[in-house]
């Protein structure tokens, strides 16, 4: 019996362990909340101004996807591959040699596909997995509460953690090749951008404190984080964040990952 309930905990994410959906190998790692400091902190360097000013954030326990959702995961739930998605998008702009393969991450991804994967992946699991916000994207890549103040997600040596221009051969990787970060999730810098759930703000709120914030209640642009294989390293540190239309899928360098509340 003891057995048998560790093995549920394990599959469904109970008591803040982490989990994997059993039937189509989507693992979520569990985040414990905590108070950060989001946005132009010391160590990113030179920032936008979108990045700015740095303020204090407080999240709540959440979960997220270790890595980014794959190409083999995609065709499970939507039934189409990398090459049928990308018939979507601008046809300049591929880069295809050995941007496929069922552990590499899915992309040419809008945000309103993202939207029609998740509806299905629920309908099919009874869970409400989401796009992370983009404070617990932030949180998560900076380590959560285990930081200790990276510039990239892991560490200050975008080579240890990031696939980006300088080294990528300009071309998309499998997931989980780099080293992990604090708590154990791969690739939010570098490979593929990763969309979120916010609305784009231009500036953050000057409000001293934000708990759990869900950004904008409406706008016309969605929020990509963590750079990728084809930009430099600077893309990825962090606290970069750059937007685009939700619709859009001419940037064939987009993917995401999944999150989850914990309660």
């Amino acid at each position: 019996m003891v057995v048998i309930l560790l093995c549920i905990l394990c599959l469904h994410g109970d008591a803040g362990t982490d989990f994997t959906e059993a039937q189509y190998g989507i693992e979520m790692v569990f985040v414990e909340g905590g108070t950060f400091t989001m946005g132009c902190t010391p160590e990113q360097g030179g920032c936008r101004n979108d990045q700015k000013p740095a303020h204090e954030v407080v999240l709540s326990d959440f979960y997220i996807g270790k890595y980014e959702i794959t190409q083999k995961q995609w065709f499970e739930i939507m039934g189409t591959d990398v090459h049928q998605q990308r018939d979507k998008c601008s046809k300049d702009l591929w880069t295809d040699s050995e941007s496929k393969g069922d552990n590499h991450p899915m992309h040419c991804v809008s945000w309103d596909d993202t939207q029609e994967f998740i509806k299905k992946l629920n309908e099919k699991t009874g869970k409400h997995y989401r796009l992370p916000t983009e404070a617990e994207w932030e949180y998560a890549a900076r380590g959560g509460n285990k930081s200790r103040g990276y510039m990239y997600s892991g560490s200050n040596d975008a080579d240890e953690v990031a696939w980006h221009k300088g080294n990528s051969e300009r071309e998309l990787h499998p997931i989980g090749m780099k080293k992990a970060n604090e708590i154990g999730i791969y690739d939010m810098s570098g490979n593929a951008w990763e969309w979120v759930e916010d609305w784009f703000a231009r500036v953050y709120s000057n409000d001293s404190i934000v708990r759990d914030p869900q950004g904008p209640a409406s706008g016309w642009q969605h929020i990509r984080r963590g750079g990728n294989w084809m930009l430099d390293a600077g893309f990825a540190r962090v606290a970069y964040r750059f937007s685009i239309p939700e619709y859009s899928r001419t940037d064939v360098l987009m993917g995401f990952r999944l999150a989850l509340s914990s309660k």
